[in-house]
């Protein structure tokens, strides 16, 4: 049987590269993908009709998604074994690194020590065969009703594909039943669906009619969100920004806003009169101004054609995958700022994985700064090994993990004492 399972992963990675019928296919192309990737017929782990390969739903989806990376690589979501302490994961997808989750820190600050659990990191997807476990702070969603217990990779994403988009990258519905889907949906050059043909949701997200665990557990969605990636998404952005394309169309035709889609599962942080902070509203000319012509603390010298920073994205208010194709991008050849009726939403400060800061954002909140310097007044990135350590802004990591939690950036791109990434938007500092 080990010797099946090894034939079945060597058959994805081939199709990762084979070209099929003038086409290259990935694993899952969009769609259902292959059965015996995922289930066996005569030794499932779990029982049931599911016949899964993995302990659990989560456990299979990593089976294939998490790697012994040491470099960003392909579409694996998670570096494990986990990397010791000091080190920091690979991985640097949009969505980051599950491994981050397994990465406690314990650090002493004004006298008080804390210990801060990785499950705080990130959405806590069950999967006994890498260790993730269970949330122990919250028995239900933050703000929501969904059960913890219950979390897992299928909660957000279909693993047999249903979804598709019909009808073109301009017009378009989103739908479980039609045209066969004959590509990925999800990336900059997923092909354009003939009236005849369906490409998949953006990764695989579930929508409308979606429930999990072979229908034992409803997840009302109330569309798919919609978003173009560019074909290589998982790198470090040291020298070049990733840029997902992040669209926003309104709940029709199977498609819904990304702060909607996410509160399926966090109501409160959504229902109107109680936003947590705006989400799905437009930013404005001032919001915009000042995201246009920030750079660091301090700077507001820059210009709008250079201002994205996929640390801090946004939803662009437009709805066509032509155009959202155009501007994703992984060298840099997109960098142009957000409109007055670009929107902010729960992806501009949340990564959906997890993160190497609590609560799954892409900077740190728990200090006053997230640049310091070093005994030579450079700036550099906080850690307990350099030299003022700083532990109020170090907060146990090295300073690899801290740049690895800001995908690779180099600190002189922010300069010393930048503060929190909040400020991109609102330059109160």
């Amino acid at each position: 049987m080990k010797q099946f399972k090894l034939s079945l992963v060597i058959m994805a990675a081939a199709l990762l590269t084979i070209g099929l019928s003038g086409m290259a296919y990935a694993f899952h192309s969009g769609g259902v993908a292959d059965c015996g990737g995922c289930h066996s017929m005569h030794a499932p782990r779990i029982g049931g009709t599911s016949l899964l390969i993995g302990a659990d739903y989560s456990s299979t989806c990593l089976s294939c998604h998490a790697h012994t990376d040491t470099v960003p690589t392909g579409f694996h979501v998670m570096t494990y074994p986990v990397p010791a302490a000091g080190a920091p994961p690979a991985e640097m997808t949009p969505g980051g690194d599950f491994a981050w989750l397994l990465k406690p820190y314990t650090y002493t600050v004004r006298g008080t020590t804390t210990t801060e659990l990785g499950q705080t990191h990130g959405h806590n997807v069950i999967a006994a065969d890498f260790g993730v476990t269970v949330d122990s702070d919250f028995a239900t969603s933050p703000s929501g009703t969904f059960p913890s217990s219950q979390l897992a990779c299928n909660s957000c994403h279909d693993p047999h594909g249903k979804y598709r988009r019909m009808g073109g990258d301009t017009t378009y519905t989103v739908v479980t039943t039609g045209a066969p889907i004959i590509d990925s949906g999800s990336y900059n050059n997923s092909l354009v669906p003939t009236p005849t043909q369906a490409v998949g949701s953006y990764r695989l997200l579930a929508g409308i009619g979606y429930s999990q665990n072979n229908g034992t557990l409803a997840i009302i969605y109330p569309g798919t969100p919609i978003a173009s990636a560019p074909a290589t998404y998982n790198q470090s952005e040291l020298a070049n920004q990733v840029r997902v394309a992040y669209g926003y169309a309104p709940t029709s035709n199977g498609v819904t806003a990304w702060g909607l889609w996410c509160a399926t599962c966090h109501p409160g942080m959504h229902s109107a009169g109680n936003y947590v902070h705006p989400t799905d509203q437009v930013l404005g000319s001032t919001i915009a101004g000042i995201y246009q012509t920030y750079i660091s603390s301090g700077n507001l010298t820059g210009s709008a054609a250079n201002s994205y920073l996929s640390l801090v994205p946004f939803m662009e208010s437009i709805s066509d995958y032509a155009a959202l194709k155009t501007h994703a991008n992984n060298i840099n050849g997109y960098l142009n700022g957000p409109g007055t009726n670009d929107q902010v939403s729960c992806p501009s400060c949340h990564r959906a994985h997890a993160t190497g800061w609590p609560t799954m954002l892409r900077w740190n909140m728990q200090g006053e700064f997230i640049t310091y310097v070093d005994g030579s007044g450079n700036p550099v990135w906080p850690g307990i090994d350099t030299t003022p350590s700083a532990p109020q802004f170090a907060l146990g990591r090295t300073s690899a993990e801290t740049q690895a939690a800001y995908y690779g950036r180099p600190a002189t791109l922010f300069g010393a004492y930048q503060r929190v990434l909040c400020n991109k938007c609102h330059a109160m500092d």
